[in-house]
């Protein structure tokens, strides 16, 4: 017997077909993981490194879904379109697409170079633009519902000097969202996003350390400085994907969510102290 008020994790993706970008390490492979445990019948990931992919490929069978790696670089048109040409072929459908791989390269508007810029725009911009447009021509084709969920980035609202190309990808892919989900709402596909805040994964640790001067203790330091102690994991940015997918988030679309424990407008994390709580520093 059915019931609203509860939702069956474990059948949650029961029979679908999800492609996830950016899903050999990190939230991409994550999110993977967990579709596959919430009875995902098969899985596309893709990325550059064949012993990543191979290696979630393994942990995804053993979880007990279907698993297609197809070893790819998304700054490249074939091979975004390859990616969606071939889950069709192996699964025969795509009920849903995950778009979480990007290119975060550091660069100032003097510091920019123009194969920063393109490449951040071709991975962050285009390729999601690829993989929607192939995505949503099998969902209209099958007469599928199906759902769409993007990661962009709190930079989107004007991000950090040295992320001027990533924050600008990240905004264009915003206005994308809005208007796909507007163009596509029609057919009952759903398209949203999440501005991602500061995350835990293995790319933010090399960038930390390349870009930043970040030791070992770097993500020690970081999680030391937030209100809740602690930065997003892959599992949190999992959870959130998979609620846009899913039913849980029922007509939601052409939303973006700020996933992140900064709120905009903020002055700086000293204003999360619980001592401004007290009605005494204002002078009164």
């Amino acid at each position: 017997m059915n019931n609203k008020h509860t939702t069956d994790h474990k059948n949650q993706f029961k029979d679908k077909v999800a492609i996830i970008t950016g899903s050999t390490q990190g939230s991409g492979a994550e999110t993977a993981k967990l579709f596959a445990s919430r009875g995902a019948k098969g899985i596309t990931i893709c990325g550059r490194n064949d012993n990543k992919g191979l290696a979630v490929k393994k942990e995804i069978e053993q979880i007990g879904s279907k698993c297609l790696y197809i070893k790819a670089d998304l700054a490249n048109v074939d091979d975004c379109r390859k990616i969606v040409s071939e889950t069709d072929k192996v699964f025969g459908t795509v009920h849903s697409l995950v778009n979480v791989a990007a290119f975060t390269e550091r660069g100032t508007i003097l510091s920019t170079t123009l194969e920063n810029y393109e490449r951040n725009f071709n991975v962050n911009t285009r390729a999601p633009f690829l993989l929607m447009q192939e995505s949503i021509k099998i969902m209209i084709r099958d007469k599928t519902k199906g759902t769409i969920a993007n990661v962009l980035s709190m930079a989107i609202y004007s991000g950090m000097p040295y992320l001027m190309a990533y924050s600008s990808s990240k905004g264009a892919l915003a206005v994308m969202i809005k208007n796909i989900s507007n163009a596509v709402a029609g057919h009952q596909i759903r398209v949203n996003g999440i501005n991602l805040g500061w995350t835990d994964t293995p790319a933010e640790d090399a960038i930390q350390k390349k870009f930043h001067k970040g030791g070992n203790d770097w993500l020690e330091r970081a999680e030391k400085g937030v209100p809740f102690k602690r930065l997003n994991k892959p599992i949190d940015v999992a959870r959130m994907i998979a609620f846009l997918c899913s039913e849980e988030s029922g007509i939601m679309t052409g939303s973006l969510v700020d996933f992140d424990q900064t709120v905009l407008g903020w002055h700086s994390y000293s204003a999360y102290e619980t001592k401004i709580l007290d009605d005494s520093i204002l002078g009164e």
